[in-house]
């Protein structure tokens, strides 16, 4: 897994995280230093009206032509959710349960208040697609990790595809209710794979050069669950999976002291933030761990209607920084591993 320095660089960045890859929080503020512009309030325009709650013709101009029911084309593949709403970059939620998390010195919440959030800028209109599921983006799939921010970048290239920026991550979590958790206001451990025990691990055994040591070693470890396996883990516009299971990685929207451009949300499969806010930021783009992994994210197809509109946000460019040594597809378990939670009974 490279160098000796590489691994000792590895091993001192996990001192920092301990047991669940915690890390300090940040949240931009307002204008961000990439450049992301400013945006003016708008929501994204209204739906059509069904023709059954328009005023219905006279008898004798009724048709008898039979009605089409072909769904109209989404403007995204079939294996990517079409999110079109309103972000707020800089909310303020209210918590009602809070518990401080010692061995990652952070503070969980496990509570919000059910109220609309309270948006301190303005609110931007964002279009996008994004994968329903971890790569590979297939239900029953299973998430690879020990990759890092290049190597995600480059196996989303590989499907025409770029890395999430953090706000469409979070706005496919937030769902068109913009909640806090993808399924509420409640932090729930039977919707998504969150809450299982923390096991020590042994850190020259998951950076072993030898094969056959790092296979064991992850596979002792691994807790997560295949793509989709816990159907109540989907946010209101059909993302699958967000919060809990991996740590996934994410283009920040503002440059950070030790992840420059990189982030990595909703938490893994531990006791940690699990939250759609929520972003850890403690972390190199090289950073490769046993939970770490990422999904993938594409514009929609244009609109003229859509691109017209003064208050849609263009994300910037992709950033392309290029990765020091080979690239990585990272591991997955051949079979279910010791520790991984029994799928949830029908």
């Amino acid at each position: 897994m490279g160098s000796n320095l590489s691994l000792l660089t590895a091993a001192a960045v996990m001192s920092l995280t301990a047991s669940s890859c915690g890390g300090p929080t940040e949240l931009p503020k307002g204008a961000n230093a990439t450049g992301v512009p400013s945006q003016t309030a708008a929501a994204p325009p209204a739906e059509l009206v069904p023709a059954a709650e328009t005023a219905a013709p006279a008898a004798s101009a009724v048709s008898t032509a039979p009605v089409s029911e072909a769904k109209p084309k989404s403007p995204c593949p079939e294996d990517m959710a079409f999110v079109d709403t309103t972000y707020c970059p800089d909310v303020e939620l209210e918590c009602l349960k809070k518990e401080h998390n010692k061995p990652n010195k952070i503070i969980i919440c496990h509570e919000f208040a059910e109220q609309a959030q309270k948006c301190k800028t303005e609110l931007r209109r964002q279009r996008y697609c994004i994968d329903k599921y971890e790569y590979p983006n297939k239900e029953g799939a299973h998430p690879p990790v020990m990759v890092d921010w290049y190597d995600s970048l480059q196996m989303c290239q590989e499907q025409g595809k770029r890395l999430c920026w953090e706000s469409e991550w979070v706005a496919a979590c937030e769902g068109p209710k913009k909640t806090p958790f993808p399924y509420g206001y409640k932090r729930d451990p039977k919707s998504c794979n969150i809450d299982n025990p923390w096991y020590q691990p042994v850190l020259k055994n998951i950076y072993s050069r030898e094969a056959w040591i790092q296979d064991q070693e992850l596979f002792r470890l691994d807790q997560s669950v295949s793509s989709g396996e816990m159907p109540g883990c989907v946010s209101g516009f059909g993302v699958h999976d967000q919060t809990g299971n991996v740590d996934e990685w994410v283009n920040a929207e503002k440059n950070y002291e030790k992840s420059k451009w990189a982030g990595l949300k909703g938490g893994a499969w531990g006791h940690v933030r699990n939250a759609c806010r929520p972003m850890t930021v403690s972390h190199e783009p090289e950073f490769t761990y046993y939970f770490v992994s990422f999904r993938c994210c594409a514009d929609a197809a244009p609109d003229p209607a859509a691109e017209a509109d003064p208050k849609l946000w263009r994300p910037p460019p992709q950033p392309t920084p290029k990765k020091h040594g080979a690239f990585s597809k990272g591991w997955t378990p051949k079979t279910r591993a010791p520790h991984q939670p029994s799928p949830p009974k029908p």
